[in-house]
């Protein structure tokens, strides 16, 4: 498809996060854009902000009437039904309709293409290779799968020939990509209902890793069963991180690459899994050639990314961290930069479990997770594209949770409840509307600890 030929750019399920960052890319190029999406949020005002038409009824009136099929391009999420009317009705009008996955393979196929792939980590390592890149001098584009703080966007628009895009797994989205440089940061068997299997997820990162263009590179975190140039902590890994300390909460370290040792080194956003997302988008960047010297610079200034282990409040009374947290290792990786950095505090975990099917794919495994808390509290599942499967609720996951300080809460009751429990660190973590409840805790409690 030769994207000149578009006129328009219609969105089914603008809201998304990957769908906005591609909706502010086409508006960026001049092109007319307008979507719908389900529910108004903070992103989709962001998109209304900039003069992108959104509207929030599944009707087919409301597509606009200059957008026909010889001069639309119609982008679709896979989170929207079949059933979905407009979906219908653009799919049976001739339209040429194409996945999220499918537009972003097109827009960075003939760019020097940086790809972070994995089941955990994408969206952060993603971020810092945009900082990265951005910081040493190189003018990218970026498909961010979060709001990065440094850039207050999950976009960036500095130039067209390099692009950094999240490799995503779900749906088999990532074989849609091009690389040039492309990184795996984890395989963990996730979006079992997609694959049926963890071998089969296996398999598919395996097709992903032949996506990359001839005399491109494949990056993997040491262990992971493929052949590329690794990284690791304190172990023989080609980009290595050694005498690591921790000093005000700031990771202090040496960074050895195959061609030398960088000392000193300085990362702020705690939690090991953290700071191999940096090592790996730093071995990217100085593999692309970005000078060592700005790298290292742009490493210590990272700020982050909104919902990866953000502080909202962090005082000597009062600790409070959200993060997107939606699978049991992301929730022991939480677990363990909470008491590396903040040891014998008093937790308090909020947990929304995220898709019917993955709280029954993972049961145990989330029981085992959040029982490291020293207290619960679990809202409903979101549901996000699922219909509920019977037996398979917040409730049947409580009782598994060995821990006996555990409760079923509604989320309008959530404020209330977080103050009867009188935690030193809460933590808030789900990939579903928990994260629109951030805001109203953080200001309930910013003032009274």
């Amino acid at each position: 498809m030769d994207l000149k030929q578009i006129h328009n750019v219609y969105f089914v399920g603008i809201g998304g996060i990957g769908m906005s960052a591609l909706a502010r890319y086409f508006k960026f190029i001049n092109k007319s854009v307008a979507g719908y999406d389900k529910t108004k949020t903070p992103l989709t005002q962001t998109l209304e902000d900039l003069e992108i038409t959104i509207h929030y009824a599944d009707d087919i009136a409301l597509i606009p009437s200059s957008y026909k099929p010889e001069n639309t391009l119609v982008v679709y999420t896979p989170a929207i039904p079949n059933s979905h009317t407009e979906y219908q009705y653009l799919v049976n009008n001739g339209y040429a309709i194409k996945k999220r996955s499918e537009v972003l393979g097109i827009i960075t196929k003939d760019t020097y293409c940086f790809a972070v792939a994995g089941t955990h980590g994408k969206t952060t390592t993603s971020s810092i290779l945009a900082h990265l890149l951005k910081e040493s001098g190189t003018p990218i584009t970026a498909f961010l799968g979060g709001i990065s703080e440094d850039f207050n966007s999950n976009f960036l628009l500095e130039g067209t020939d390099y692009s950094v895009v999240e490799a995503d797994e779900f749906d088999r989205s990532f074989l849609q990509l091009s690389p040039t440089l492309a990184c795996i940061t984890s395989m963990d068997a996730d979006h079992l209902d997609i694959y049926g299997s963890a071998d089969a997820l296996k398999t598919s990162f395996v097709d992903f890793s032949k996506k990359i263009k001839p005399n491109g590179k494949l990056f993997i975190r040491n262990g992971l069963p493929l052949e590329g140039i690794t990284y690791g902590i304190e172990d023989d890994s080609d980009y290595c991180i050694r005498n690591l300390k921790i000093e005000h909460g700031t990771y202090i370290f040496d960074l050895g690459t195959p061609d030398t040792v960088l000392k000193g080194v300085k990362f702020n956003k705690p939690g090991r899994h953290n700071l191999l997302n940096g090592l790996v988008a730093f071995a990217m960047a100085i593999h692309a050639g970005s000078p060592a010297n700005r790298l290292v610079k742009a490493m210590e200034t990272f700020k982050g990314v909104q919902r990866r282990f953000s502080y909202q409040i962090k005082s000597d009374d009062f600790i409070f961290v959200d993060d997107y947290a939606h699978h049991p290792t992301e929730i022991n990786a939480v677990y363990d930069a909470i008491s590396e950095m903040h040891p014998h505090k008093k937790t308090l975990a909020v947990f929304q479990p995220h898709l019917f099917s993955r709280t029954k794919d993972f049961v145990n495994e989330f029981a085992k997770s959040l029982a490291q808390f020293n207290s619960v509290l679990l809202l409903d599942i979101y549901p996000a594209r699922e219909l509920p499967i019977h037996g398979v609720t917040s409730e049947w996951l409580l009782q598994k949770i060995n821990n006996p300080n555990k409760k079923i809460i509604k989320k309008e009751n959530i404020i209330n409840e977080i103050k009867k429990q009188n935690p030193e660190l809460l933590i808030t973590m789900g990939a579903g509307d928990i994260g629109l409840e951030v805001k109203k805790i953080k200001n309930e409690f910013e003032y009274a600890n």
